[in-house]
């Protein structure tokens, strides 16, 4: 499985003729391809080239006389086998910049639905064009509306560009996009689990919170986020129950028990205390949630926050024990 889009970094010196011998015609003899002028203005003092392939992939390449950046979801050429990678925010950023111009041009071309969303188009682009996720990943917005059950896909965009616009995760933005994943085959559980932890990130953020995501401990693994307000931080870790639809436990009370105990039996376990467990019920229907919020499960871990969200940005939430966060202007308690 590729990753999610980087830049590779060539250094020396390039020429159109150097260009044309080392990376098109490696791109050319493989898989059919056309060598055109940029959309877009490069940056200043670079030139730049962009490749389309006949399968449908897409490559950038610019240079100056110090060296040259490539950027592509297809094969890499030979030439650029032993080069560096660097993500977006380790490139200059005119560099930077253009690319994102060229590849969300293209973006919104191929998926016009995405144009009314620009933070959170650009905010997951490296997914979106990515090598082998670039269907798979704008599907699961498109056809499953992001993981939220009876809601339309612009209802669940909206609720995530406004929450991606205020950039809290902006810092974060290509460990946290690459969570989507960038498989050829559609894995609603893993997709749904990270948007699972964008949804915590949004109530953390209601709340008042500064978020860090991904927090090393001490056990060797990482928890995903440290809240923090008023000089006091909290560890928090993320699960999302599946809808009994797509699982074999045959109630949502049991579907929120076993995926609880899962997590608690291992990574919370190992840690011994200290962490606050958010389950994300924000997969279930109205339903299987009501059913949910009646009974109010234990999880098998204190303190805990068992909530769901909709895409109107209204979260219905339980808690057990001593929950160390203060999420009432963030959350319906039930």
């Amino acid at each position: 499985m590729a990753r999610p889009l980087r830049f590779r970094y060539a250094p020396g010196r390039w020429t159109e003729q150097r260009v044309r011998h080392d990376v098109y015609s490696h791109l050319d003899s493989n898989l059919g391809a056309a060598m055109r002028r940029p959309w877009f203005k490069p940056p200043s003092g670079y030139e730049a080239r962009r490749f389309e392939m006949d399968n449908g992939d897409t490559a950038l390449f610019c240079w100056n006389g110090d060296g040259a950046y490539w950027l592509g979801n297809t094969e890499t050429p030979s030439t650029l086998w032993r080069t560096d990678k660097h993500g977006f925010t380790e490139v200059p950023y005119p560099v930077c910049r253009w690319a994102e111009r060229e590849l969300l041009a293209q973006l919104y071309e191929e998926t016009p639905w995405l144009e009314p969303f620009p933070h959170l188009s650009w905010f997951f682009l490296p997914v979106f064009l990515s090598k082998d996720g670039r269907e798979t990943t704008r599907r699961f917005f498109d056809e499953y509306a992001a993981g939220f059950p009876d809601a339309t896909r612009d209802e669940a965009l909206s609720f995530y560009e406004s929450f991606l616009k205020t950039g809290v995760l902006d810092e974060y933005r290509e460990l946290m996009a690459g969570k989507l994943g960038t498989s050829k085959q559609l894995d609603f559980v893993r997709m749904s689990a990270s948007m699972g932890e964008f949804n915590a990130a949004a109530l953390l953020t209601e709340a008042g919170y500064d978020i860090t995501p991904e927090i090393e401990v001490t056990t060797g693994h990482s928890l995903d986020y440290r809240a923090e307000r008023d000089g006091e931080g909290t560890l928090v870790e993320v699960t999302r129950p599946l809808p009994t639809d797509r699982r074999s436990a045959g109630t949502p009370v049991a579907a929120v028990r076993d995926t609880a105990e899962t997590k608690t039996s291992g990574q919370l376990e190992r840690h011994g205390g200290g962490v606050t467990l958010f389950v994300d019920c924000s997969s279930f229907p109205d339903d299987d949630w009501r059913a949910v919020r009646g009974e109010k499960p234990d999880v098998r871990h204190r303190p805990a926050v068992v909530f769901r969200t909709r895409p109107s940005g209204r979260v219905e939430a339980y808690r057990k024990g001593s929950v160390p966060l203060d999420l009432d202007d963030a959350v319906e308690w039930v």
